[in-house]
């Protein structure tokens, strides 16, 4: 799986940049997910749990692909001045829907350690608008997993 991520996102001339596949997604998913765990200066046990258990839920992985989709994604961040790159990815390759469960699974991991800092705030909205999520969607989002958690 790792030479297959590095390939993907390393230049490889068997894919284009702007080939949309699972791995790809995968890939900038995680990218966002981790920016966000990360927004308020810490990545909590909490957030990190969350970012595997989603990782595994929406692309079907094991724990072990999970932890080392996150390490490559770590990587791929450390790399990157911003996060154009991984949202167009996701932009080219997912409906209004599918990014609608995306800023979903963002709004999991914020309240993850059951708190919203201004940091995350303000990167979630920032993230909202890279994907082209409307204010109304980006709030829609968070009630919905805000009742989840107060309801589960």
């Amino acid at each position: 799986m790792l030479d297959k991520l590095l390939d993907l996102f390393g230049g490889s001339s068997e894919a284009p940049p702007e080939t949309c596949t699972e791995d790809r997604l995968s890939l900038a998913t995680c990218v966002l997910l981790l920016e966000i765990a990360g927004a308020d200066h810490e990545f909590s046990s909490e957030e990190c749990e969350r970012v595997i258990e989603i990782l595994r839920k929406r692309f079907s992985l094991s724990q072990e692909d999970a932890e080392e989709l996150i390490q490559i994604a770590q990587e791929n961040r450390n790399k990157s001045f911003d996060l154009w790159k991984y949202t167009n990815q996701i932009n080219s390759c997912c409906t209004p829907a599918e990014k609608q469960g995306i800023i979903e699974e963002i709004w999991r991991v914020v309240y993850a350690d059951g708190a919203l800092d201004a940091h995350e705030d303000y990167l979630v909205h920032k993230l909202a608008r890279l994907l082209n999520l409307d204010h109304p969607q980006l709030i829609q989002a968070k009630l919905k997993i805000r009742e989840e958690l107060i309801g589960g």
